[in-house]
Protein backbone atom coordinates (compact mmCIF):
# COMPACT_ATOMS: atom_id res chain seq x y z
CA UNK A 1 0.00 0.00 0.00
CA UNK A 2 1.40 3.61 -1.03
CA UNK A 3 1.71 6.28 1.24
CA UNK A 4 -1.21 8.26 -0.47
CA UNK A 5 -3.35 5.19 -0.08
CA UNK A 6 -2.61 4.35 3.42
CA UNK A 7 -3.62 8.25 4.25
CA UNK A 8 -6.60 7.88 2.07
CA UNK A 9 -7.73 4.99 4.18
CA UNK A 10 -6.88 6.74 7.74
CA UNK A 11 -8.93 9.60 6.19
CA UNK A 12 -12.23 7.26 5.71
CA UNK A 13 -12.09 5.58 8.73
CA UNK A 14 -10.77 8.50 11.31
CA UNK A 15 -14.32 10.03 10.99
CA UNK A 16 -17.11 8.91 13.66
CA UNK A 17 -19.40 9.41 11.07
CA UNK A 18 -19.73 6.87 8.31
CA UNK A 19 -19.00 7.77 4.75
CA UNK A 20 -21.84 8.90 2.26
CA UNK A 21 -21.75 5.38 0.80
CA UNK A 22 -21.71 3.52 3.90
CA UNK A 23 -24.75 5.76 5.15
CA UNK A 24 -26.81 4.65 1.85
CA UNK A 25 -26.23 1.74 2.14
CA UNK A 26 -27.30 1.18 5.78
CA UNK A 27 -30.83 2.99 4.80
CA UNK A 28 -31.42 0.21 2.45
CA UNK A 29 -31.08 -1.99 5.54
CA UNK A 30 -33.35 -0.29 8.04
CA UNK A 31 -37.05 -1.81 8.29
CA UNK A 32 -39.54 1.09 7.85
CA UNK A 33 -42.22 1.57 10.53
CA UNK A 34 -45.60 -0.55 9.58
CA UNK A 35 -48.49 1.44 9.02
CA UNK A 36 -51.16 0.68 12.22
CA UNK A 37 -54.49 1.53 12.08
CA UNK A 38 -54.60 2.94 15.49
CA UNK A 39 -55.84 6.58 15.53
CA UNK A 40 -54.66 8.41 18.41
CA UNK A 41 -56.67 11.26 17.25
CA UNK A 42 -59.90 8.72 17.70
CA UNK A 43 -59.14 7.07 21.34
CA UNK A 44 -58.55 10.99 22.40
CA UNK A 45 -62.43 12.12 21.06
CA UNK A 46 -63.42 9.22 22.50
CA UNK A 47 -61.88 9.16 26.05
CA UNK A 48 -61.00 12.70 26.24
CA UNK A 49 -60.71 14.19 30.08
CA UNK A 50 -61.56 17.52 29.13
CA UNK A 51 -65.34 17.05 28.98
CA UNK A 52 -67.93 14.31 27.68
CA UNK A 53 -69.31 15.31 23.75
CA UNK A 54 -72.42 14.36 22.36
CA UNK A 55 -71.51 11.10 19.96
CA UNK A 56 -70.71 12.50 16.32
CA UNK A 57 -71.90 15.97 17.17
CA UNK A 58 -68.85 17.15 14.17
CA UNK A 59 -70.49 14.47 11.85
CA UNK A 60 -74.09 15.22 11.89
CA UNK A 61 -75.84 18.70 12.88
CA UNK A 62 -75.64 21.85 11.58
CA UNK A 63 -73.60 24.54 12.53
CA UNK A 64 -76.03 25.64 15.53
CA UNK A 65 -76.34 22.22 16.77
CA UNK A 66 -72.75 21.83 17.16
CA UNK A 67 -72.30 24.98 18.96
CA UNK A 68 -75.27 24.65 21.29
CA UNK A 69 -73.80 21.14 22.42
CA UNK A 70 -70.24 21.73 22.75
CA UNK A 71 -71.28 24.77 25.31
CA UNK A 72 -73.78 22.43 27.13
CA UNK A 73 -70.54 19.98 27.31
CA UNK A 74 -68.10 22.54 28.62
CA UNK A 75 -70.54 24.57 30.92
CA UNK A 76 -72.02 20.93 32.86
CA UNK A 77 -68.06 19.52 32.78
CA UNK A 78 -66.09 19.58 36.05
CA UNK A 79 -63.14 18.42 34.65
CA UNK A 80 -61.64 20.67 32.23
CA UNK A 81 -58.89 22.42 32.71
CA UNK A 82 -59.41 26.25 31.54
CA UNK A 83 -62.84 28.34 30.96
CA UNK A 84 -65.90 26.69 29.39
CA UNK A 85 -65.59 28.74 26.57
CA UNK A 86 -61.81 27.68 26.35
CA UNK A 87 -62.53 23.66 26.56
CA UNK A 88 -65.11 23.86 23.14
CA UNK A 89 -63.29 26.22 20.92
CA UNK A 90 -60.48 23.44 21.76
CA UNK A 91 -62.55 20.70 21.23
CA UNK A 92 -63.59 22.13 17.68
CA UNK A 93 -60.70 23.01 16.53
CA UNK A 94 -59.05 19.72 18.04
CA UNK A 95 -61.14 18.20 15.22
CA UNK A 96 -60.83 20.50 12.70
CA UNK A 97 -56.94 19.84 12.64
CA UNK A 98 -57.42 16.24 13.03
CA UNK A 99 -59.64 15.97 10.08
CA UNK A 100 -57.50 17.72 8.02
CA UNK A 101 -57.52 16.96 4.04
CA UNK A 102 -60.06 14.44 4.20
CA UNK A 103 -62.95 16.60 5.80
CA UNK A 104 -65.06 17.63 3.02
CA UNK A 105 -65.41 21.46 1.96
CA UNK A 106 -68.99 21.73 2.89
CA UNK A 107 -68.22 20.21 6.59
CA UNK A 108 -65.21 22.38 7.10
CA UNK A 109 -67.54 25.20 6.25
CA UNK A 110 -70.18 24.43 8.53
CA UNK A 111 -67.65 23.66 11.43
CA UNK A 112 -66.08 27.19 10.82
CA UNK A 113 -69.94 28.29 11.25
CA UNK A 114 -69.96 26.45 14.62
CA UNK A 115 -66.90 28.16 15.21
CA UNK A 116 -68.28 31.85 15.38
CA UNK A 117 -71.80 30.49 16.42
CA UNK A 118 -69.67 29.22 19.83
CA UNK A 119 -68.24 32.56 19.96
CA UNK A 120 -71.75 34.50 20.22
CA UNK A 121 -72.81 31.49 22.48
CA UNK A 122 -70.66 32.81 24.79
CA UNK A 123 -71.19 36.21 24.16
CA UNK A 124 -67.70 36.56 22.69
CA UNK A 125 -67.00 39.09 19.83
CA UNK A 126 -65.92 37.61 15.99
Amino acid sequence: MTTSAKTAAKKKNSGKRPSTRQRHSLASVRKKPERTTHRWSHHVMETSDAMDIQRDIFKTGNAQEIADSLKRSSTRSTRRKGSPFQSAMSMLNFYINRAGRNLPKSRKSTLERAKKRLREAFGRKP
